[in-house]
């Protein structure tokens, strides 16, 4: 994998159950994931530890930040603060890139 651009599209897949994640790049002030969730799974409530941001690559889920609900789908940019609360579910097959920087 060349580690100056990624087809996202060809890193996609799916578990049968639970979450898949791909780490991109990682340096000491930066990190981007790749997460591919199945259908029904959830990463429950947890605090961010760095400044970041979600871009919802395709599907359905729901993104809950400091209590309130963000319909995620494809090209949903989220913006998350460093120590927000949040959690989120997959209501279909969903991917995202995690983006934090301190």
């Amino acid at each position: 994998m060349n580690k100056n651009n990624f087809e996202l599209e060809k890193l996609i897949e799916y578990p049968k159950s639970g979450i898949l994640s791909k780490v991109l790049i990682k340096s000491e002030n930066k990190d981007v994931t790749l997460f591919c969730m199945s259908k029904n799974s959830e990463l429950s409530e947890h605090t961010s530890t760095k400044e970041g941001f979600v871009l919802v690559l395709e599907g359905e889920g729901i993104f809950i930040l400091k209590g309130k609900k963000i319909k995620m789908k494809k090209n949903v940019l989220i913006h998350m603060n460093k120590k927000e609360i949040h959690s989120l579910k997959a209501l279909k097959n969903t991917s995202f890139l995690l983006i934090l920087s301190n």
